[in-house]
């Protein structure tokens, strides 16, 4: 299982106002695109993320998506996952991902 850690900025979806997301940096970005998989809804590829903070990490599994826009990836961020952690749109968030397929 291969996995990058880094910091990103967390964004509102001006399409849905309630849909929160972080690109993923190039690095991981390239871990998402260069996996062999099957192919899955929206081109999505299936990961494990670990969100620090005080306190423990919160652990989910999810899926990343293509941002057609920059080339990069996006993560949606839970809003269980927001509000353990405190984060507001454009809070840095510290990420650990872990590609599953």
């Amino acid at each position: 299982m291969e996995s990058c850690r880094f910091t990103a900025e967390l964004w509102r979806w001006k399409a849905q106002d309630g849909w929160f997301f972080v690109t993923l940096p190039e690095s991981a970005s390239m871990l998402a695109r260069e996996r062999p998989r099957p192919p899955r809804g929206f081109g999505s590829v299936r990961v494990r993320v670990h969100v620090d903070g005080p306190g423990r990490p919160t652990i989910w599994d999810t899926s990343v998506f293509p941002d057609s826009t920059s080339g990069s990836y996006v993560l949606p961020m839970k809003k269980k996952v927001r509000a353990a952690h405190d984060l507001e749109e454009g809070d840095p968030v510290d990420i650990l991902l872990e590609v599953l397929e």
